[in-house]
């Protein structure tokens, strides 16, 4: 099962950078096209809008896998392990809520998002907005897959906090800290 959800991201990931190299392409061209020889590409500013939300819900389905989102763990990495574990479970059960909500928006919205055509490319804004339904999705079976692994026992301390710590900062310190406490403390 971990082979095709590695290849699902490995796709995602593509996406990302696909989309990205669209929009750069399309609004640098658009840019030169209109400061350069008066004219442009119509679809362009349309095109480079959806990709940029095609964009944030493929890289937030990428940062919850990575454990990427922002996260504070000043309280919680100091509790002892049932508080940690309670703590967990109702961050897990509160994301799950919100993806169900997202999951139900997205459907209260199907039939509008269905008959409304954009404007510039003519094609179905399902085909934008529907991407609600992959994001929801994907996202509760991560808070589902932590919230079983919790109730069964087979998370480790460390995965109780559910923040990783920056790859810049080493852990626990901030870089130049002891210098500057060093030359505040000199009389």
């Amino acid at each position: 099962m971990k082979r095709p959800v590695d290849l699902f991201f490995k796709l995602l990931e593509f996406l990302v950078v696909a989309s990205l190299v669209a929009m750069v392409i399309m609004v640098f061209g658009n840019v030169v096209l209109r400061y350069g020889f008066n004219s442009g590409i119509t679809v362009s500013e349309e095109m480079s809008r959806y990709c940029f939300i095609w964009l944030t819900y493929i890289g937030a389905m990428i940062a919850m896998r990575e454990r990427g989102h922002l996260g504070v763990d000043t309280l919680v990495k100091h509790l002892p392990v049932m508080g940690k574990k309670v703590c967990l479970f109702i961050s897990e059960a509160l994301m799950l809520f919100c993806n169900g909500l997202f999951i139900l928006g997205t459907w209260e919205m199907h039939e509008l998002q269905v008959t409304n055509v954009s404007p510039v490319v003519g094609i179905s804004m399902i085909w934008i907005y529907g991407v609600g339904y992959v994001v929801g999705a994907v996202m509760a079976l991560f808070n589902i897959n932590v919230l079983f692994r919790l109730f069964t026992g087979r998370l480790t301390e460390d995965e109780l906090v559910q923040v990783v710590e920056s790859e810049d900062v080493p852990h626990g310190e901030v870089a130049g800290t002891e210098e500057l406490l060093q030359e505040g403390a000199r009389p």
